[in-house]
């Protein structure tokens, strides 16, 4: 089938589309890229997004209108990478749309009883024909799960290595990672939770810095010519969050804006200048990643795969091979992957795994009391000609 994977993650900067070719079953199943392009949102609709993730400035009408015209922008997406792999829509068989995250609503015990992402599925599949597979997570939650990380799943798919366990993380707004056993091991459980921060609070830190300026650390250079502070980064480890049992998800809820802002102000207070609070969040997301392997890894890990922007910084790439004592570490194009449109290419596959009513989702990964077929599919104008194709034995 040809699926198109639609993402946007935490960072709210852009739409990542990926047009994929996905064959087979598990465990025999294979994807590949076709074609893939970024949207970047225009306008203020970054800011607008951030803003509906903070109850103090999110309103419902704002919401409403937000949803429809996201899914205005990923139907665009979607009809984009078409065209630049020179097809037409009917070529096309389902389209796979994660949407963005506004809320991610983690109890104070780590339990998950809602999660909202928006991009209206109904518009994707009226602007472009396509039938559409959106609202990915809710289905794991009402299961008992955590919702996340689904980009797991896909690991546990497609990643594992014949003979040692892998660790695959993903350097994003937030930090997740997924443990996986070797092929070999028929026995163990993966497992795959949030590490905490990723890019969320170096990115709030930086724009702040720079006025707006800039909107990440590009290159890593402020982190280069700062400073770690190790006794305020000891500090910032002692949060909660770090020694909280799997599964266990976040988001900017927890590791966003407001507390960019509150630590960038508490760096200066504390006389540190902006590099040198640069390169202490920076190792903090390192430093918490390791803690994460140091703590809850099943077996001794014999590589790590970083996907994500983070991978593009080699200050935190240097600081996460030095926390993890010289293991190696690469990226997701050593093994041949697009670490840039993996994350579409998941969403691709989770809709190719629901139209074939397959579960999306594995309960070790997530949390959740048994695996659930996740999504939900929206009629596109191919829907009855798809249906007889592959449900119907084409009659």
């Amino acid at each position: 089938m040809l699926i198109i994977g639609l993402m946007s993650g935490t960072s709210a900067d852009g739409i990542d589309a990926a047009l994929c070719e996905i064959t087979g079953a598990p465990p025999g199943l294979k994807a590949r890229i076709i074609a893939a392009a970024t949207a970047p949102f225009p306008g203020d609709l970054q800011d607008r997004i951030l803003r509906a993730g903070l109850p103090e400035q999110s309103r419902v009408d704002d919401l409403c209108r937000l949803n429809a015209e996201l899914g205005e922008q990923f139907a665009a997406a979607a009809l984009h990478v078409i065209e630049a792999a020179e097809l037409a829509p009917a070529d096309v068989d389902l389209i796979g749309s994660h949407g963005q995250t506004v809320w991610h609503d983690v109890r104070p015990d780590g339990t998950v009883t809602a999660t909202l992402q928006i991009a209206e599925g109904s518009v994707i599949a009226e602007r472009t024909g396509i039938t559409t597979v959106s609202n990915f997570r809710p289905r794991d939650v009402a299961a008992g799960g955590q919702g996340a990380p689904l980009t797991a799943y896909a690991d546990w798919l497609l990643l594992r290595h014949p003979d040692h366990w892998r660790a695959v993380q993903n350097i994003g707004g937030m930090g997740n990672v997924t443990f996986l056993p070797p092929l070999s091991d028929s026995e163990s459980d993966p497992l795959a939770f949030d590490t905490g921060p990723g890019n969320a609070l170096m990115d709030t830190a930086v724009t702040l810095i720079t006025d707006g300026v800039q909107h990440y650390d590009r290159g890593g250079a402020m982190a280069a010519a700062g400073r770690v502070d190790t006794d305020w980064l000891a500090a910032l480890l002692k949060h909660p969050y770090y020694r909280r049992q799997p599964p266990k998800t976040t988001g900017r809820e927890l590791f966003g804006a407001e507390m960019g802002a509150a630590l960038l102000a508490e760096g200066r207070a504390r006389g540190l200048h902006d590099a040198d609070i640069v390169a202490t969040l920076t190792a903090l997301t390192a430093a918490s990643i390791a803690d994460a392997y140091a703590r809850f890894a099943p077996a001794p890990v014999a590589e790590v795969i970083v996907g994500g922007g983070g991978r593009q910084n080699p200050v935190l790439m240097q600081m996460l091979r030095e926390r993890l004592g010289g293991l190696p570490v690469l990226t997701h194009e050593d093994i041949g992957l697009d670490s840039d449109n993996k994350e579409a290419l998941v969403f691709a596959l989770l809709a190719h795994e629901t139209w074939h009513a397959r579960p999306g989702s594995h309960p070790a990964l997530t949390g959740a009391s048994h695996p659930v077929v996740l999504g939900q599919i929206t009629p596109g104008a191919n829907y009855a000609a798809l249906l007889r194709r592959t449900w119907c034995g084409g009659t």
